[in-house]
């Protein structure tokens, strides 16, 4: 009866260090999962902060584009008034040309009228 009693004894001494093993590793695994849980905290807390980044920046590209296509606007707006301030021109020139041909056609008439004369 002792013998079986000592073997049982042995017997849950052994099982006894068993779940410790066991428990300790469960202990460490857990805290490797915490570890990995806590990396993967750093890194996703790191890509919110860069899309954050990256969405102020759109923001602040798009306000830029607006910008810019007012630009645009007012740009492509005085370009065609220059332009038609051109044709204007361009048409004020020819009819100056026209008249000064006119007049020197008169000149024309008249010197030689007035030599003889």
């Amino acid at each position: 009866l002792q013998q079986q009693a000592e073997q049982t004894c042995r017997q849950l001494l052994r099982s006894q260090e068993e779940h410790e093993q066991l428990l300790q590793a469960a202990v460490e695994q857990a805290e490797g999962l915490e570890q990995s849980l806590r990396n993967a905290e750093a890194v996703l807390a790191e890509r919110a902060a860069q899309l954050r980044d990256a969405q102020a920046q759109l923001s602040r590209n798009k306000l830029l584009i607006e910008e810019l296509r007012g630009e645009n606007r007012r740009f492509a707006m005085a370009l065609q008034a220059a332009e038609l301030k051109h044709k204007s021109m361009e048409e004020k020139n020819q009819l100056l040309e026209e008249q000064a041909s006119a007049l020197k056609q008169l000149i024309g008439k008249i010197t030689p009228a007035s030599l003889s004369g």
